[in-house]
């Protein structure tokens, strides 16, 4: 219990993460079941608020694509049942919460644009912004979400607030 509670100290922890911590420190099957069991029913291990608590870390402090913190989540142990059910909820929620955090794809993906941008407008010829779209995908955003982002801030960069300008992502022009 106390290996455990040590762990636990830093930040949250999965289920997966805690049973593995316990079996390097040579602990038994039965010592491991009992003590996350514990654990468990005092609050301190839920997957399904660890998960909740990493997508809103993400959200704050580096945001990411819904895809790349599933696969985040499924590198800390959190069954796919819950990536799952969380998924569900995502849909239902509006484009920020309360506290003004990015909830949807297109708000993520927008405020990863700004914060990688740090004020600068957006370029408007093609080798950067294929850059930008690049940058966008390897933090997870799908290419629709990326495409649409680009369009959004060169709008919101441009005085005239034009959106058919070319993204440089492979997306035909009207």
């Amino acid at each position: 219990m106390e290996i455990a509670i040590r762990f636990l100290g830093t930040r949250s922890r999965t289920r997966w993460e805690l049973e593995r911590r316990l079996r390097r420190a040579a602990a038994s099957d039965d010592v491991i079941t009992a003590t996350l069991d514990r654990l468990a029913g005092m609050g301190y291990v839920d997957d399904t608020a660890f998960a909740r608590w990493w997508a809103e870390q993400r959200d704050r402090h580096a945001p990411r694509g819904r895809r790349m913190v599933e696969a985040e989540l499924h590198q800390h142990g959190v069954p796919r049942d819950i990536l799952e059910s969380l998924r569900g909820q995502e849909l239902a929620e509006p484009a920020l919460d309360a506290e003004g955090l990015p909830v949807s794809e297109a708000e993520r993906a927008l405020t990863a644009l700004e914060r990688h941008l740090r004020g600068r407008p957006m370029p408007t010829e093609l080798k950067p912004r294929q850059r930008i779209g690049a940058f966008l995908m390897r933090r997870g955003f799908d290419p629709g979400t990326v495409r649409a982002a680009i369009r959004a801030a060169t709008a919101e960069s441009t005085t005239g607030g034009s959106t058919a300008e070319p993204d440089g992502l492979g997306d035909e022009g009207p």
